[in-house]
């Protein structure tokens, strides 16, 4: 996807959402070719058709032209009350053709809300796999209407809609407009949470004010919420002293965020002009011309009449149109930015070198035997035909390896492919997302090593996924928008997918989330940063904080470890340099305990509907905050008095290539959530098992078990020393041994314990993929070739592996 002009429809509701989300379109210098809308229509209204209004029929309301079925039937006399669309207003709808200038094209909503769920699966009747969605669901009324307008517009390549908030309604959108080959645009998704306008307090209500700004009059025409009553009916909500009066009504009654944008259904607005880049005329409603209609429960809303367009003075429709744009970068990383420009990255290391956290006796241990780890190559037979036979065979055997074991490929958490040439990437994609037809595909780090990956093999691909036995619920993050917040992901892989850690099959409270590589694309253009002099810092900047803004989305409150993939560089000098400065970055976006708490956006209206933790003040819940990454109070008061010493590990491998010709990677590798406070602390042992090593462990105190995520490096006995890869692997069992018994003695580990990850520079470490007996290829765990590999202090590692480890006895602090 790339920042090229779009030709789009514009899915309108009437409301100050849709329309502002159009300005933005427009701002990009995309081409807006028609209006879109659903409306409700009463029981005695048989007509499905979609319904054509010209720009050049001029009408009002209530006069339609003779001849021209242009208007709504009759209005039910009770609110819809659409889960999906705004069906209040829709009196006034008919006139943006004319108001705008551009083509509208209409459709009764057809069926109701019939599915639930977060995350719209169009495949499913009940969110399980039961067969096709049913054509009741008021979703799929978006289906008809679009191809109607795609019929007559072929041009059209893209949906765009207002969504902020709601994972309910953008879902939803997405899955129609992907379906139909459009890209979707929902500029304003996370919106209240992006950078505020400079000297101002940061607040969510900025965005009506900056509605006000462009020009967008938006009145409400409804009110659903304890604080709003019938007297705030028809307040223009666009203007600094609407934004006042809606708030300090709403604040009496403790509402949830979002809630003075309206966002959990408090109010709906109707827009009845805008800037002149887009409404040529007005439309006016007599004061007598509006009637509420009460619906009990604090419910009122307006019926219209008598409503009508009017000529704009000339004056207006000049002008520059004024849309703002959120910064790129907001406040923790521009000034992480300012950081790294006043002084040049200081490689300090800051661990602790001894446990106090963990005393218990019998400790036993075991790996992760509740996650499985597959690696998977072609065949030999496969290979040497063309890229895509080579990937169907990789296809064919996950679907293998997921049959056998009783999954299904919805249940994968995450996959690492690794390409010999990136320029193959469109071809495997193709091929890879075939596996998937359900909403929130497992997240994806894709790297190409070039000649270091196996010979005759241009794609090796490692997948991890619950055992059957593991009855793991599994949350997904797929946002397929574009926005100001962070990259779409279009394709087949999600943002992140959490999942609960497992004892024995068995949930515990702990959350870990993996969440797919992120490079530094403008999330508004889905294009890379224009070059500049400090190019490759903007990289790994921009890409760090989506990293972080995913982070926080998921509610993760500390990461395990991290790794930045840095494309191949001009020399050795540049990719240490690169790697200091990626450790830098790493430590800065961790802050300080002194930082001020971060809040999160409170529930999303899906859950305000129907989580019931969330169901309360009439389905409304008092402001909450959550802690963000990074989250200090989760370490122990010593470690926090230490701030230094709670920055996870972070190494950086130069590879060969990243997508979209990016220079840097970042891949977080276990994101943690539900984490206790105080249950935290990482030590570091500087020198472990046998000379050259040095380890790090995360020790997680859960309810149920403690979990301990190990990164290991080898760093040689000598600087230039190189160490044949069988050789290596079977030291690095025993070092693994040696630092858990150093982490506490009476841990016993099981014989055979593997690295779930590993980073191995190819050039130090000989035979990396050849069997002990010098033939065949031999891949022991997930491993990434890499050209170089560089520790935060600038230092050069062998290899870098990761583990995870459960201790199962009862523990005490």
């Amino acid at each position: 996807m790339s920042g090229e002009r779009l030709n789009v429809i514009a899915l309108i509701s009437g409301g100050k959402d849709s329309f502002y989300s159009l300005l933005h379109c427009i701002h990009h210098g995309h081409r807006v070719v028609a209006l879109a809308n659903l409306f409700p229509t009463s029981e005695h209204t048989d007509s499905t058709a979609v319904r054509i209004i010209d720009p050049s029929q001029s009408i009002n309301a209530s006069s339609p032209a003779p001849g021209q079925d242009v208007v709504s039937p009759p209005a039910p006399e009770k609110d819809l009350n659409s889960f999906m669309y705004q069906t209040v207003g829709h009196e006034i709808i008919p006139l943006y053709a004319a108001a705008t200038g551009l083509p509208l094209y209409r459709q009764p909503i057809l069926g109701g809300a019939l599915r639930h769920e977060r995350d719209y699966d169009y495949t499913s009747t009940t969110g399980h796999d039961q067969g096709p969605a049913p054509v009741g669901d008021e979703t799929e009324s978006m289906v008809p209407l679009l191809r109607a307008v795609m019929s007559r517009h072929p041009e059209a390549n893209a949906l765009c809609s207002g969504a902020i908030l709601s994972t309910y309604q953008r879902t939803r959108v997405e899955s129609v407009a992907l379906r139909l080959g459009l890209t979707p645009l929902s500029y304003l998704w996370k919106y209240p949470i992006l950078p505020s306008v400079p000297g101002t307090v940061a607040d969510e209500a900025q965005l009506l004010r900056d509605m006000a700004t462009a020009g967008v009059e938006a009145r409400i025409i409804k009110v659903a919420s304890a604080g709003l009553d019938e007297s705030h009916l028809w307040e223009r909500v666009t203007s600094e002293t609407g934004v006042s009066r809606i708030k300090a009504s709403l604040r009496k009654f403790g509402a949830a965020e979002g809630a003075s944008l309206g966002e959990g259904g408090e109010f709906e607005t109707i827009v009845v002009d805008g800037p002149a880049s887009l409404f040529k005329k007005r439309i006016v409603v007599p004061d007598d011309g509006r009637r509420a209609v009460p619906e009990g429960g604090g419910s009122t809303w307006l019926m219209l009449r008598g409503v009508k367009l009017e000529d704009k003075p000339v004056q207006e429709l000049g002008g520059k149109l004024s849309v703002r744009e959120p910064g790129l970068l907001d406040a923790r990383f521009q000034s992480l930015t300012e950081s790294l420009a006043q002084a040049p990255p200081d490689g300090q290391k800051h661990y602790f070198d001894s446990s106090k956290l963990i005393k218990a006796s019998d400790l036993q241990s075991r790996v992760d035997s509740d996650s499985l780890c597959w690696t998977v190559v072609a065949d030999s037979s496969a290979t040497g035909s063309s890229i895509e036979n080579e990937t169907i065979n990789v296809v064919g055997k996950i679907n293998s390896l997921l049959s056998t074991n009783g999954l299904e490929p919805s249940q994968l958490t995450s996959v690492i492919i690794i390409l010999r040439d990136m320029a193959d990437f469109p071809r495997i994609n193709a091929e890879y997302g075939n596996l998937f037809t359900k909403p929130n595909p497992p997240s994806r780090i894709t790297i190409s090593s070039g000649h270091l990956l196996p010979r005759d093999r241009n794609i090796v691909l490692y997948a991890t996924a619950p055992t059957a036995a593991a009855k793991v619920a599994r949350n997904g993050l797929h946002v397929q928008s574009r926005s100001y917040w962070a990259p779409a992901n279009i394709g087949p892989y999600s943002q992140a997918i959490e999942t609960a850690v497992t004892v024995d099959g068995h949930a515990t409270s702990l959350r870990t989330v993996a969440i797919a590589g992120q490079i530094p694309l403008v999330p508004a253009s889905m294009n890379l940063p224009s070059a500049s002099a400090t190019l490759l810092q903007e990289q790994i900047v921009l890409s760090l904080q989506h990293l972080w803004r995913i982070g926080s989305e998921m509610r993760v409150q500390c990461w395990s470890s991290a790794v930045t993939y840095l494309a191949r560089q001009s020399s050795e000098a540049d990719a240490q340099e690169a790697a200091k400065v990626a450790a830098q970055s790493w430590r800065l976006a961790h802050g300080s305990p002194e930082d001020d708490d971060e809040t999160d956006n409170g529930p999303d209206p899906w859950d305000l509907k129907y989580n019931p933790q969330y169901q309360s003040l009439g389905g409304r819940e008092v402001k909450t905050s959550s802690p963000s990454v990074a989250d200090w109070s989760v370490y122990t008061l010593r470690q926090q008095n230490e701030p230094g010493s709670c920055i996870p590990p972070v190494f950086a491998a130069e590879v060969e290539s990243l997508p979209r010709g990016s220079l840097v990677e970042w891949h977080a590798h276990n994101g943690l959530k539900n984490v206790e406070e105080s249950s935290v602390e990482l030590i570091h042992f500087p020198a472990v098992g046998v000379d050259g090593w040095q380890s790090w462990h995360m020790v997680v105190k859960a309810t149920e078990t403690i979990v301990v995520y190990t990164t290991m490096a080898y760093y040689g006995r000598e600087e230039s020393d190189a160490v044949e890869f069988h050789g290596l692997q079977q030291e690095m069992g025993k070092v693994y041994k040696a630092s858990m018994r150093k982490l506490q003695p009476k841990v016993v580990c099981p014989e055979g314990t593997l690295p779930y990850l590993g980073y191995v520079d190819f050039n130090r470490a000989p035979g990396l993929w050849t069997g002990k007996g010098g033939t065949g290829i031999e891949i022991p765990f997930a491993l990434v070739p890499c050209h170089s590999l560089w520790s935060s202090a600038g230092e050069r590692p062998t290899a870098v592996v990761l583990y995870k480890t459960f201790l199962t006895a009862t523990a005490t602090s």
